[in-house]
């Protein structure tokens, strides 16, 4: 397969985004659930404390983006809002919480960060609720 078939037939380009969202969706929702399940236990919260906010607010914001977006990412719905806090969130956890750590330690948060760049820019694909919609609104303005 060359590089131009895939200008001819896009869909190569929306497979790999359904199977990308899926798998960095589920991924990261590996991670935002031991998250949740902290907050939700109340109790003493242990957390990185962003801008002040406090730990309790801060570890709220964290489940949003890592549960909450994740399953917007894996359903391609929201995608681009959905992926933006979750950029922002790997830009945190990557360059501020674990920016003095060894590279080791800051390189799946930045991994996240790179494919979700890719998504941010390009989109959920074809093989989304955001396509559904797009396509229906569309079709309803004629």
């Amino acid at each position: 397969m060359s590089y131009s078939n895939l200008k001819k037939d896009p869909i190569f380009i929306d497979i790999a985004l359904l199977i990308v969202r899926l798998f960095v969706g589920f991924a990261m929702l590996s991670h935002g659930f031991p998250k949740l399940q902290m907050l939700l236990e109340g109790g003493d919260i242990k957390f990185f404390d962003f801008l002040g906010l406090g730990p309790k607010i801060s570890l709220g914001l964290t489940v949003f983006a890592e549960f909450v977006c994740s399953i917007f990412l894996i359903l391609g719905l929201f995608t681009r809002i959905a992926v933006a806090f979750l950029t922002f969130t790997m830009i945190i956890a990557g360059l501020v919480v674990h920016g003095s750590d060894s590279f080791d330690k800051r390189e799946l948060s930045l991994l996240y960060l790179a494919v979700y760049v890719l998504i941010l820019v390009l989109g959920a694909g074809r093989f989304s609720v955001d396509w559904m919609i797009e396509k229906r609104r569309r079709s309803s303005e004629w």
